[in-house]
Order: C-alpha cells, then structure tokens, then sequence
C-alpha cells in the first residue's frame, strides 16, 4: 500500500502566530509547488480540533492515493488561535486553501469575498443535513461544503441516579412557571452535605454535593434552546436582527436564570460564569446530574468520567423540543493559486468515502445522510454508551447558531450582559433588551 504522504503542520503559539501573520505577504493563497511539471501541488488544509487528526490523516491519504499529483499539508491549530489566524491570513492574502468554517463565524468571510462559491462543484444538496446546506448559504449559492452536524443532548450521570433511586424520566419537560418532569427530577438529584434535597427543612444551598442539573451562561447549549422551546425566536431571518427579547423569549431566559438562583438545582454563577466557569469539570466529577452538551463534547467527557455516561434527549418545553444543531463545513480560499485543486479536495471531503471514515471512527455525525449509524456503532462498541438519542434530536425541531454579521465581536458583550443576568444583578428582561440592542448594532 502506498505510504501517505500527508504532512502534518505544527500548531502556532500565540506571538509567534501573530508575527509570522504580519510578515506574510499577499501571495494569493498558501498552496506550493515547485512550479516543474510532473510535481505534485501541495495544499493545505487547516482545522482546529486535535482529535480528528487521526480520521483526517485516513482521509487525506486516501484522496493523495487517488490524486498522486497533489500533496495535503494539515495544519492545526487551537480553536482560540485559529479565527485570529485565518483572519490575518486572510488580510494578508495567504490563507489555506481548504479550511474549516463555523456557522457563526461564516457570515463575516462570505461578505467579505474571502470564499469561494462552491456552487460550480454541482453537489446534490438534498443529500445532506438540511440546517448545515442553509448555514452555509448565501444569496442563492453554497460557500461550504457540508461536513458534519453536532447536536445538543444531554448527559447524565448514570450511577447518580442509580444512588438517589431516581429514573430518568422517558421525556423530560419544562415550562417557565416551573412545572414539568426536569425541576421534579433535579430536585431529587440535587444534595447537600446531609442529604437533603431543595424544599426539604434545613436545605443548606450553600453546602451542597451534588447538582441535580447545569444551567449557566452557555448560548449553544442552555438558553438557546430555552428560548426556542418556548416560542421565541433569536433572529427575525438569517442574516437579520435579533429578537429575543420578545416575551417568550424573556421567560425561558427566567427559567434558565430560576434554576440557579430560585430553585437550587443548579451551581451558582460565580462557579460556572464564563470564562473561567467549570461547569464540565463539575460534570466529570460526579457533581452535576445532568449536563447539556453537544455530541462533540464526549471524546473529551467520557475518558475523564467515573462514572458511566448516558445520553437522553434535551428537555421538551411548552411549544415542544427545539435544539440547536451546529455543522461545520469545508471552505476554499477564493484566492487559492490552486483553486482547481482545492475545489478537487472539497469535492472528496463531500463524497460517502471521506464521510464515512469520520463516521465510523467515531468522530463526528456526518452530513451526509445516511451514515450515522457509523458513529451510533463505535460509542455502542468502544463506550457502551447509546448515543441515538443525539440522532432521533437531529429529526426533530433544530435552529443554527444565529447566521448574521457580526456575532464574533458582539460575543464578548453578550456573555457580559448574560453573566450578570445570571448573577441575579439584572433581569433577564433588562439583559435581553441589552443584548439585543448591542446585537443589532453590530450588524452590518
């Protein structure tokens, strides 16, 4: 069998990857060659999640195999590096030819023409995940090539219930005045040091073991989903304005903050808060219950876990379950030198062979359709752990992270506003009037 010639790029650190931006000049993509003929074009490909390196590697040395003229170099870097670095590279002219793109990152490099259509590789979108082709979407024509869908679930611990006596209800369910299965099951779940659970006499709160659920300040994997659930809407239209301080928006964000701050299920803010919250070491640790988390999260959550993992589906509110589903896609440098190339690379990454590697590797929920019982497979056999209930999700209700200008610099002031929301030092109106107005005024 042929070796595979993929080469593997080293992550750059922080002030070495901002001065090897600034010295790069416009050269119109980062692909080489020699420029002889017969010698092979090396692009490269960049990605930021450590854990797929091995699948990739797969993938890469299968389209070399195929395409002995082109050579793959995969870079990776850290997910807090790699938007500042391919935004530099992309100023400066010298970005990957094939990249990894997130939704909510998507709309700043689509207008900014750093994107190539993708509309000329004629895929059949009808073949893949619906909300993961619209995400990646623009004025008629494709920008990404689906790759994967992530979905959020959630996880509980198995043994913790098994302790308290307590079953995982077959639907979980919420309302804003508290009622439903979800606060009736944490409170069972929820102990102080001497056993005692929310209501009971001498609850101590501020002594407590163990939490019966996690809510705080996470938009993808908390109060997104509370307000979706419950009627509200956090964008009038992809790439519009923002709208969820409507007032069922504004009473699921009440239910979020409650489970904190009024019912005593939940860890309080000043330990979960971003950006130095813990919310999932408190998880692995054994003492949260229930914690929503994306699918994505469990290469990184089981191995460190005591405890045996299971999954059930997220909460259902009062205008049913709706859960945010978020893809990623493959993109190509529009100023790429080896556009041909690139978009040959792009096509592969899209075909069932590429996929399916991902898949039964356990990595990611393709986007292709059809290949997912790849991955239900490997957690089944390497974990034990039945992860359908993040595929059944997927079939349901589900929103993108909103697609519209400006999400990446109203970021940090929308986990602000949010941390002192539920803090309890504003009210999730107050927070969510905030947040909308520093949200509409970032669109551009």
């Amino acid at each position: 069998m042929q070796a595979p010639r993929v080469r593997w790029a080293k992550p750059l650190a922080g002030v070495a990857l901002l001065a090897a931006a600034a010295t790069v000049t416009a050269c119109g993509g980062s692909g080489s060659g020699s420029g002889s003929p017969g010698d092979p074009v090396t692009l490269t490909y960049r990605l930021w999640d450590e854990q797929q390196k091995a699948g990739y590697e797969k993938v890469m040395a299968a389209f070399e195999k195929a395409n002995p003229d082109i050579d793959v170099t995969i870079e990776v870097l850290p997910y807090d590096q790699y938007w500042t670095k391919l935004t530099a590279d992309a100023v400066a002219g010298s970005a990957p030819d094939v990249f990894w793109m997130q939704t909510s990152q998507f709309p700043e490099f689509v207008t900014k023409g750093v994107l190539a259509d993708l509309t000329p590789l004629k895929l059949d979108t009808s073949k893949y995940n619906n909300k993961v082709v619209e995400a990646y979407t623009y004025n008629g024509k494709l920008y990404g090539v689906p790759k994967d869908w992530g979905i959020v679930g959630l996880l509980y611990n198995v043994d913790l219930f098994k302790k308290a006596g307590v079953e995982m209800p077959e639907t979980l369910t919420w309302a804003p005045d508290g009622s439903g299965t979800l606060l009736e099951t944490a409170r069972k779940l929820t102990a102080d040091e001497e056993g005692r659970h929310p209501g009971d006499p001498g609850f101590d709160k501020d002594k407590v073991k163990t939490y019966g659920f996690a809510s705080w300040n996470h938009y993808q994997t908390q109060w997104m989903n509370w307000v979706n659930s419950n009627g509200g809407r956090l964008l009038d239209k992809p790439f519009g304005r923002y709208t969820f301080n409507d007032e069922a928006s504004v009473q699921a964000l009440q239910f979020g903050v409650d489970l904190v701050n009024k019912y005593d299920v939940s860890p309080p803010a000043t330990r979960t808060n971003p950006p130095t919250g813990k919310v999932t070491d408190m998880f692995t640790r054994g003492e949260v219950a229930m914690f929503p988390a994306n699918n994505a999260l469990l290469p990184f959550v089981v191995p460190e876990a005591k405890f045996k993992v299971g999954v059930a589906p997220m909460p259902q509110g009062p205008t049913g379950r709706s859960v945010n589903i978020n893809g990623l896609s493959e993109t190509v440098y529009a100023k790429s030198k080896h556009e041909k190339e690139a978009m040959k690379l792009a096509t592969f990454l899209a075909s069932e062979q590429a996929q399916k590697v991902m898949a039964d590797g356990g990595y990611v929920f393709p986007a292709l359709n059809g290949l997912a019982q790849g991955y239900l497979d490997y957690w089944q056999k390497t974990e034990g752990i039945d992860v359908s209930p993040f595929l059944e999700e997927s079939k349901g209700d589900t929103f993108s992270l909103p697609v519209t200008t400006g999400f990446t610099g109203f970021e940090p002031k929308l986990n602000q506003i949010f941390n002192e929301m539920y803090l309890g030092k504003i009210t999730p109106k107050q927070a969510a009037d905030q947040a909308v107005a520093e949200g509409n005024a970032s669109i551009k």
